[in-house]
């Protein structure tokens, strides 16, 4: 099989998961599609030494490491913002009640938010777990960090989202104020 074979059939079916990641580390579109670009081209590079059964797990790492170098390149001192796409595409355009619309669109702002705010470490693995729902060890390998790690990190992810002002006034909200 070519390398563009291979890659065509063990790569290209996790373009969405390596997107998803990607939009989440730099918060924005534009630069996730670049870091994509990127990764596809080394994933391309290196396609032969891909073990077929951990391919979403290796083209993620790729991702990592291609957001991690444009990250260097493009903005050594700060990750811009959440340009809000990801919200639009969260919100349930089919509600019937009005409302209730603009309230999941403000939570769903509030939590992409609160997870924009975390730092680096803990949203990248907790981007893997819950939104690619990925196993420890295969956070663990493409995080390049022990397991122990990956657990803590992701412990501290939910414990700052817990503690957000954020989430902590829709739960307010949602309660009717009641504590």
């Amino acid at each position: 099989m070519s390398d563009h074979a291979r890659f065509e059939k063990l790569v290209m079916p996790h373009l969405g998961a390596a997107y998803n990641l990607a939009r989440w580390l730099a918060r924005d579109g534009h630069d996730a599609e670049d870091i994509v670009q990127d990764a596809c081209i080394r994933a391309l590079k290196y396609v032969d030494s891909l073990n077929r059964s951990e391919a979403r797990a290796w083209f993620l790492t790729i991702v990592r490491h291609a957001f991690y170098d444009w990250c260097e390149r493009n903005r050594p001192a700060d990750i811009a913002h959440d340009d809000g796409s990801a919200l639009e595409a969260a919100v349930d355009h089919n509600a019937i009640d009005p409302e209730q619309a603009v309230l999941r669109r403000a939570e769903s702002k509030a939590i992409a938010d609160a997870v924009a705010e975390l730092p680096l470490a803990f949203r990248e693995v907790l981007i893997l777990r819950e939104m690619e729902d990925l196993s420890y060890k295969e956070i663990a390998r493409i995080a390049d960090i022990p397991i122990g790690t990956v657990m803590s990190r992701l412990a501290r992810a939910r414990a700052l989202l817990q503690g957000s002002p954020r989430l902590r006034a829709i739960g307010e909200r949602t309660s009717g104020g009641e504590r």
